[in-house]
C-alpha cells in the first residue's frame, strides 16, 4: 500500500445547516458533508497532503452522498465502511446572531459510532505520517475500543499523534465526568493538541488560558504542541518555553463559522508535517498560526466546509491584501 501522509479516525456525517426560508416561512435546511476529522483532511488535501479516512456511515442515501464527497475532494476512502444495519448519522445546525452555534444530533444509534476494532484498515494506519481523532469516537465503547488501538498502532508506527477533543455535550447522554474521562486518555497520547478556549476552561476549571495550559502541561507531559483557538479573538500556541498569540482575521463577510476550527487544525498539521521535530521558534508559530487564522476566517464566508476549503494560493493571498 502507499504510503497516506495522514489518516483520520471518526466522524463523517451530513451537517443540515439554515440557508433562507421557505414561501411558506418554513426554514430550509441544506445538507452539507461534515463531521470534523473529514474537515481537517479536507483542508489538507487541498494543501496537498495524501489524505485517508477511517470511519462508518449508512449504506443509505447520506452515506453514499458522504462516500461520493471524499471521492470528490480526494479523499481516500479505503477505511470507510457502508453500513447496511444503521443509519448515516445527521447534525442539524443552528447558527445565532452572534455566531454561536446549536447541535441537534440524530444519533441513537448513528453509523460513526457503530466502528469496531476489527473493521479497523490496520495498514493504512501503520504507513502514515500523521494520525489524528477527536472525542465524538469516544462516545460509546465499541468505538472507543476501535480509536484506542488505531492510536496504538499509529503511535507503534512512529506517527505524529494529533487530537482535537472537539466536546459536544449532547453526545455524552448528560455524563460529562465521562466524556472527562475519555478526552484526558485522548490528552495523554497526542503530541499535539488543538483546543477550543471554552474546552480548555472546561477542562482545566481555569478561566486563564495561559493557566489552564499549564495544567494540561503537568498532567500530560506528552504534550508537545498545543493550539488554543479563540474564535474572534484569534489563536495562541504553546511549545517548551514558547508562547505565541496572533490575532485573528475577522471577516466582514462571515455568514457561519461550522469548520473554521477543522480548517485552523489543519493549516497547523500542515506545518508540522512540512516541519518535522517540533524545533520551532516565535517566527515559525507565528507563520503557522498566521496561515491557520487566515483560512479558517476563509471557510467562515461559506456555507459547509469540506466541499469548499481553500486553496493554499487564496489563503496566501488573503494574507497579503490583509497586511498591505
Amino acid at each position: 500500500m502507499d504510503n497516506t501522509d495522514v489518516v483520520a479516525l471518526g466522524e463523517l456525517l451530513i451537517d443540515f445547516t439554515e440557508n433562507g426560508v421557505s414561501t411558506q416561512g418554513n426554514p430550509l435546511m441544506e445538507a452539507n458533508p461534515g463531521g470534523a476529522p473529514c474537515n481537517v483532511l479536507s483542508m489538507l488535501t487541498r494543501l496537498g497532503v495524501k489524505t485517508g479516512f477511517i470511519g462508518k456511515v449508512g449504506d443509505d442515501m447520506f452515506g453514499r452522498q458522504l462516500r461520493d464527497a471524499l471521492v470528490e475532494v480526494g479523499i481516500g476512502t479505503d477505511g470507510l465502511i457502508m453500513d447496511a444495519d444503521c443509519n448515516t448519522t445527521l447534525a442539524f445546525v443552528h447558527t445565532y446572531p452572534n455566531g454561536d452555534r446549536d447541535f441537534s444530533f440524530y444519533r441513537k444509534p448513528g453509523a460513526d459510532m457503530m466502528l469496531k476494532r476489527d473493521e479497523l484498515n490496520t495498514e493504512l494506519i501503520k504507513n502514515c505520517r500523521l494520525f489524528h481523532y477527536g472525542s465524538l469516537s469516544m462516545t460509546d465503547d465499541d468505538c472507543f475500543e476501535a480509536t484506542k488501538e488505531a492510536i496504538r498502532i499509529a503511535k507503534e508506527s512512529g506517527a505524529v499523534i494529533s487530537f482535537d477533543p472537539n466536546l459536544r455535550p449532547p453526545l455524552w447522554d448528560g455524563d460529562l465526568d465521562r466524556a472527562k474521562e475519555r478526552i484526558s486518555y485522548g490528552m495523554s497520547q497526542c503530541d499535539v493538541m488543538k483546543i477550543s478556549d471554552n474546552e480548555i476552561t472546561w477542562f482545566t476549571g481555569r478561566d486563564s488560558y495561559d493557566e489552564g495550559v499549564a495544567v494540561l502541561r503537568e498532567m500530560f507531559p506528552n504534550l508537545k504542541l498545543i493550539l488554543v483557538s479563540l474564535g474572534p479573538e484569534g489563536s495562541m500556541a504553546f511549545l517548551e518555553k514558547e508562547r505565541v498569540v496572533v490575532k485573528p482575521f475577522l471577516n466582514p463577510d462571515t455568514i457561519e463559522t461550522t469548520g473554521a476550527g477543522d480548517t485552523f487544525c489543519a493549516c497547523v498539521l500542515y506545518y508540522v508535517l512540512e516541519h518535522p521535530g517540533f524545533d520551532y521558534d516565535e517566527e515559525g508559530l507565528t507563520q503557522m498560526l498566521t496561515f491557520a487564522n487566515a483560512a479558517a476566517s476563509i471557510i467562515t464566508t461559506r456555507k459547509g466546509a469540506l466541499r469548499v476549503m481553500p486553496e493554499r494560493s487564496e489563503v496566501e493571498a488573503f494574507i497579503s491584501e490583509r497586511k498591505g
